[in-house]
């Protein structure tokens, strides 16, 4: 197996995760209603100013993923196997519930190292 075709695999796999996060965001708006999506995005807005300040180039950083390959798709397959276990953990929660976690524990580590 060439150099190439490794890194062709490795561009296949994160275009998979990238269609299966879009998948998953599609269904998620599809079952919440416009009017608590519009209060759940204006919280998530905040949380993620708060994150922007300790992070300032996340939004890079995850672009960049995807065009490394094998990047993507092993960060998308520990996100999706947290997500998991977090709903199994916590019954009747929603993908908000577990993005507002997400966010405040990704702030509380930015917090953590910021006071070292």
């Amino acid at each position: 197996m060439s150099y190439g075709e490794i890194f062709l695999y490795g561009w296949i796999l994160n275009a998979i995760i990238f269609m299966t996060n879009f998948i998953i965001a599609i269904n998620t708006m599809k079952q919440t209603d416009m009017a608590k999506m519009m209060q759940e995005h204006s919280v998530l807005s905040e949380l993620k100013n708060e994150i922007d300040k300790y992070y300032p180039y996340r939004g890079f950083e995850t672009l960049l993923s995807y065009f490394i390959p094998f990047t993507a798709f092993y960060r998308g397959v520990y996100r999706i196997i947290e997500m998991n276990l977090f709903f199994k953990k916590n019954q009747n929660t929603t993908m908000f519930d577990f993005m507002v976690y997400r966010y405040q524990k990704e702030i509380q580590v930015a917090k953590a190292k910021d006071k070292k």
